[in-house]
């Protein structure tokens, strides 16, 4: 029997070393399959797809903005995956973070809030030789001293702006508030008070404004909210936001992308900021939220839930769809006659493609209105390099001065054109009616 095993082994044997190298090379197969499917490596670089009007400021824009028109280029090893764009965003913020010196402001709000802002002077004359200042408003549960928001300010001095950034009502570390609210998906009213004060401090400057994720809701809906809102403004950038509450939160409950894994991230983090300002929340007489909302706090797994149990009642929303109805910028953005670039990037794992219908539509019907979508990005990354590292400055940084700057010139040297730009823009929003569903 034992002779026979050995015939029988020597009869395999062979065969054994041949079936394990396959083996070998089938698994080393599957790990390469799933490297290039995870880092999307074989997707194709490409130039931002464009959606405007042709007008005569659209075309300056894409002659003095080459970075609209030209190919962007991500990291070759994992630029190409949304993930890791938007993942290496949350983690770190930036590489080689500048540490931009500012001086802390602080507004008194008629509720008893607190609100404050950083302000950032330019580090040199812009090229138009103008007083210009960036009002900037940061993503959900951000503030100046996030490394995204140092790395722009840092590049934007640079380029002669005056920066001020605001800091979301209860997202300063060790920073207690002064009355029983924290910032919610739309209140504008942080965001306002920053504008009039950077108005009645520099009576001469022009203003940009610019808002990230969350901050681009804020910023557009401010814009919109009141004509008087867009005065001595520039023009507008938005990046990576979702544009309506309503359908940004249903697409959040999915699983496709991670997206569900996404919110409870957020939700984790939402809980955690909320809850470092308990006792602020429930000592306060005029507070509307109350032990009950707090334990619900605790069980939310998702931003919606969260939305329902506490930012809503900050500002007495009858439900949760009313909160989503009227605090996004989706009813507002029609309103806006200023220059308005809005960026997002089809890869972005937060934003579902079907809220992108919403900035394309307005680009095709508003003359003001560019729509920039990039292939590669995901959320606020937009990381660019060669093949490992990536660049300190990314490709956000660089195509929202470069806008800024080419909309600056235009209003410095082609005045008559702006008048006559601006005189078709009013008559269109007289004639027309521009409505966006979300």
């Amino acid at each position: 029997m034992a002779a026979l095993e050995d015939g029988d082994m020597n009869t395999f044997g062979p065969e054994l070393p041949a079936m394990f190298d396959g083996m070998k090379l089938a698994a080393v197969a599957t790990v390469l399959y799933v490297i290039v499917r995870c880092l999307n490596l074989k997707s194709t670089t490409a130039s931002p797809e464009t959606i405007y009007q042709d007008t005569p400021l659209s075309r300056y824009l894409f002659k003095t903005c080459p970075m609209l028109t030209k190919e962007y280029i991500p990291p070759l090893l994992w630029g190409k995956s949304g993930h890791l764009q938007t993942a290496l965003y949350g983690k770190m913020g930036r590489v080689n973070t500048p540490t931009p010196f500012g001086v802390r402001k602080f507004l008194p709000m008629q509720d008893g809030a607190t609100a404050t802002f950083d302000l950032f002077e330019a580090l040199g004359e812009h090229s138009t030789g103008d007083d210009i200042t960036m009002v900037i408003c940061p993503g959900i549960g951000n503030h100046s001293e996030k490394n995204y928001i140092r790395t722009f300010v840092d590049h934007s001095q640079r380029q002669g702006y005056r920066c001020a950034v605001l800091n979301h009502l209860g997202a300063l570390p060790n920073m207690e508030l002064t009355s029983p609210r924290m910032f919610t998906y739309g209140c504008t009213w942080e965001y306002a008070a920053m504008v009039a004060y950077i108005k009645q401090a520099f009576p001469q400057t022009l203003l940009v404004v610019v808002g990230f994720s969350l901050g681009g809701n804020i910023v557009c809906k401010f814009l919109g909210e009141h004509t008087s809102n867009q005065d001595r403004v520039l023009c507008c950038v938005s990046v990576c936001q979702g544009y309506c509450a309503l359908r940004a939160q249903e697409t959040f409950l999915q699983w496709d992308q991670c997206r569900r894994l996404y919110n409870f991230v957020l939700a984790d983090k939402m809980k955690k900021l909320i809850l470092s300002h308990r006792s602020s929340l429930l000592s306060m007489k005029s507070s509307n939220i109350g032990d009950a909302d707090l334990n619900k706090l605790y069980s939310a797994t998702s931003l919606m839930q969260i939305d329902d149990s506490i930012m809503r009642k900050f500002h007495d929303y009858s439900s949760l769809k009313e909160y989503y109805e009227k605090e996004s910028c989706v009813h507002y953005i029609h309103n806006v006659t200023v220059p308005l670039l809005l960026v997002n990037s089809s890869d972005d794992p937060l934003i579902h493609q079907s809220l992108l219908a919403i900035p394309r539509t307005l680009a095709e019907k508003m003359p003001n209105v560019i729509f920039a979508l990039t292939q590669h990005g995901g959320h606020l990354g937009f990381f660019e390099g060669a093949v490992l590292f990536p660049q300190p400055l990314t490709w956000m940084d660089k195509v929202i001065v470069e806008y800024t700057n080419a909309i600056c010139h235009w209003e410095k040297d082609w005045p008559a054109c702006q008048r006559s730009s601006q005189q078709h823009m009013n008559s269109y929003l007289q004639g027309t009616g521009v409505t966006l569903n979300g």
